[in-house]
């Protein structure tokens, strides 16, 4: 752990600091309490930073919070008892409230361990885990990504399309001018590897990582579909000797209504989406045979089509297209190596440590855990998009938004502190705003905690970010909140 015992090092005393991103309330005198001066903590022993000692019968795994030297890079974490004592005598101030974040303001000592990370990649959900081997777990996390990418994107397409044929200012359009650039990835997959990148930087701020394990896959999407499939079946699929995609989907159907199973008489068959095909694209496996009075009654919402949605291959295509483009792109911007690691691995080490199927402990696993001592509070983070610059609201997109970003002093995904009748205070975040002065709070996976929480209970602990972080189990110094400003 952090050696703190040598007082004259390298670390220059007119370092620049790092700008704190927390309320002014938390570097105060008033914002940290139970300090006790019969600690020792004159830069500590190198010997059990994150073990609780003298409290006999309580367990000995605390949080651990992290901290930067003057120059804002990170150090090994630390005790909160070590934390305390250093916040109330003013050798370090909060650069980060979540994860809980320290930095020292005069010169120590830098001696690091080795920190292995590891990230357990994924399309929808992302795991994070550091950790020390032979010694412990220092940060575990789960990460939900953005899925809203494509529906937005789509929609973007509809406005501009609509745009180019009104009568008013445009650009013509470009059709036989277009490249795309060498490496170019669709959007919805761009942002998701941008996202992986962005979390691995986000742990280095905080942790001296040393080294990078990244679980990558390869998957057969037809042997997926077809198990049977082998040779030169790969060649010949279900489509061969078909001229598109609606004739194939007519002979698979034997050219029947499959939704009145040709009760109705029509003679005229049309093609339907089960899934939209704003998400599920045109797959022969997203498409159905319907005839024409199926189809006219089913878009006028007077009788829906029935049919049960067929599995997509997105996370598998995703994995695919990113897997080794996510391992370069990370040994080409961090200095410590990187490799790869398998889910056939992972899954043998799992069971073999009786760990049950999660995101964070297959992290832990591709860190090359193997009984280490584990993290105490795992973070919980939901990636949402950082504006809405949306004019209309509504299904028909014709009502104004007149919606203010801020209402009194708060907007949304501001993460409050909220005290319900007669219950504790809860961390939590806004989700929905009124001009009159009422939100909807929630937890980070929805659980709703007040539709109508009023501003005057609301205290503002972090500002609105891309990342909503909430820690769960064990809490670490919960009276910090005290002399948070609710306005900022």
């Amino acid at each position: 752990m952090q050696k703190l015992s040598e007082r004259n090092t390298y670390t220059p005393r007119d370092a620049s600091q790092v700008p704190g991103s927390v309320a002014p309330g938390l570097n105060s005198p008033s914002g940290v309490r139970g300090s006790d001066t019969r600690f020792k903590t004159s830069d500590n022993n190198s010997e059990g930073t994150l073990t609780g000692r003298g409290r006999p019968g309580r367990n000995s795994r605390v949080s651990a919070v992290y901290v930067l030297n003057m120059r804002g890079e990170p150090l090994m974490p630390t005790a909160p008892r070590k934390a305390r004592v250093l916040l109330v005598s003013g050798r370090a101030k909060v650069a980060k409230r979540t994860p809980f974040t320290v930095q020292l303001l005069y010169p120590t000592g830098e001696t690091k361990q080795p920190v292995s990370l590891g990230v357990d990649a994924g399309y929808s959900k992302v795991g994070l885990s550091a950790v020390v081997p032979g010694g412990q777990e220092l940060f575990s996390a789960e990460v939900e990504l953005r899925s809203d990418i494509v529906k937005l994107i789509s929609c973007r397409r509809t406005y501009r399309r609509a745009r180019r044929g009104r009568k008013t200012w445009h650009r013509k359009p470009r059709f036989l001018n277009r490249k795309k650039p060498e490496g170019w990835l669709a959007p919805s997959i761009q942002h998701k590897q941008g996202s992986h990148l962005k979390l691995v930087r986000e742990v280095k701020k905080i942790l001296p990582v040393s080294k990078i394990t990244v679980e990558v896959a390869s998957f057969d999407i037809q042997k997926l579909q077809n198990p049977d499939v082998s040779g030169k079946g790969y060649q010949e699929g279900p489509r061969k000797d078909f001229e598109n995609v609606r004739e194939y989907v007519l002979f698979r159907d034997n050219h029947t209504c499959r939704n009145c199973k040709g009760k109705s008489g029509d003679p005229v068959l049309q093609v339907h989406h089960v899934v939209s095909r704003q998400t599920g694209g045109n797959r022969p496996e997203n498409l159905m045979t319907v005839c024409k009075t199926c189809h006219d009654s089913h878009n006028r919402r007077e009788t829906p089509i029935t049919a049960k949605p067929v599995k997509g291959f997105r996370p598998e295509a995703f994995m695919n297209t990113v897997r080794r483009r996510l391992v370069s792109l990370l040994g080409e911007e961090n200095v410590c190596p990187v490799s790869a690691t398998f889910g056939y691995i992972t899954k043998s080490n799992r069971i073999a440590l009786s760990l049950p199927k999660s995101h964070a402990n297959d992290a832990f696993v591709i860190a090359g855990g193997n009984g280490e001592e584990r993290a105490s509070d795992t973070f919980f983070s939901k990636q949402v998009r950082s504006n809405n610059r949306k004019l209309f609201k509504g299904v028909r997109s014709h009502l104004k938004n007149t919606a203010p970003r801020f209402v009194q002093g708060f907007q949304r995904y501001d993460k409050v502190l909220y005290a319900p009748d007669g219950n504790g205070p809860e961390e939590c975040f806004i989700f929905g705003r009124r001009s009159s002065g009422y939100f909807d709070v929630r937890k980070v996976d929805g659980t709703k905690v007040h539709s109508s929480a009023a501003a005057d209970g609301l205290v503002l602990l972090e500002s609105a970010k891309t990342l909503l972080t909430e820690r769960r189990t064990a809490a670490f110094l919960p009276h910090l909140t005290e002399g948070v400003s609710s306005r900022l």
